[in-house]
């Protein structure tokens, strides 16, 4: 009896399914919203069944069918996953999907880089990105959506997987002309009074707010926001200044103001940057190999996009 759909349709019908409307997932999984208009109208139209309410102001919602159509479609994709991962390991080629998370922090810098030089060395993998904060990629290897992530040891749950590759020392961004900016370290106590451009993501911000936790006292905090970039213009501009772990290979603020990296002193812990998954992904063939690609790209001598403190990282061993 020939197939009556393909794994294209399930995974956009389960995009629509997930997100509500057509247009969000569309932009979800950078596909053109006609197409994917098409391939649930072709499996509407194949098995006889309604699997979507049509709302114009509210986008679309799952019939009752669609709703147990949805669960078994999500069981099809996954079981179709593993037997190409399973193709893969049977034949000793690294190949197939792998669908890489990243810290919003900076995916920007790492990402891109990893991508193209993995996808060269194995051409039979594609790899997808999405930037996520802390909690969303705990949420996205749980629920299948990502195979693994780059971040931070921050708050990691006790049923995922963290492989270290570098501890990153924290430091104190600054304007060129600030009055810290030429010292060759600095404290928490010397910063406290002054103005401060917060990272206001989910467990990053608490991690920089813990070294005056630490130390019985309360940051000035000026400004926040959640993008890196801004974090870095208002710093170049005198808003304050800012705590982070990571440093681009150029010492310019978006707008072209120069800034300064003082490393900060004191009993500060470092973060460890690194891989994380579900138990046992690293028996996959194509994971292992991206582990392995990791390891060799992100060392105490740098990582793309970043320059390293002296001194201040320790590479761990396998």
């Amino acid at each position: 009896m020939p197939l009556r759909f393909t794994l294209r349709q399930l995974e956009y019908f389960v995009a629509v399914g997930e997100a509500g409307s057509i247009a969000l997932a569309a932009e979800k999984i950078r596909v053109s919203s006609p197409s994917i208009s098409a391939a649930i109208g072709q499996l509407e139209d194949e098995f006889g069944l309604q699997l979507f309410v049509r709302k114009h102001a509210q986008g679309l919602s799952l019939t009752q069918a669609g709703r147990q159509f949805l669960d078994h479609a999500r069981h099809v994709l996954t079981e179709a996953d593993r037997l190409n991962r399973l193709a893969g390991a049977l034949s000793g080629e690294v190949q197939g999907p792998l669908r890489l998370g990243c810290l919003l922090t900076f995916a920007q810098l790492i990402v891109p880089h990893l991508r193209r030089q993995f996808e060269t060395r194995y051409p039979e993998v594609r790899v997808s990105q999405s930037e996520r904060d802390q909690q969303q990629i705990f949420e996205g290897l749980r629920r299948g959506e990502l195979d693994i992530a780059l971040t931070y040891d921050l708050e990691i749950p006790a049923d995922l997987r963290f492989v270290p590759l570098v501890e990153l020392a924290p430091y104190a961004m600054l304007a060129e002309g600030h009055p810290l900016a030429r010292q060759s370290e600095v404290s928490v106590e010397d910063l406290q009074d002054e103005p401060m451009v917060l990272l206001d993501l989910p467990m990053s911000a608490d991690y920089f707010l813990s070294f005056f936790k630490a130390a019985g006292l309360r940051p000035n905090i000026a400004e926040r926001t959640r993008d890196m970039a801004v974090m870095r213009s208002l710093v170049g501009n005198g808003f304050g200044y800012a705590i982070a772990n990571v440093r681009l290979l150029n010492d310019l603020a978006p707008d072209g103001r120069r800034l300064r990296f003082v490393p900060l002193k004191g009993p500060v812990r470092p973060m460890v940057l690194g891989l994380l998954m579900t138990e046992g992904a690293e028996n996959v063939l194509t994971l292992r190999a991206f582990i392995d690609h990791c390891r060799e790209q992100i060392t105490t001598d740098g990582a793309p996009g970043m320059k390293m403190q002296a001194g201040a990282s320790t590479t761990f061993s396998h």
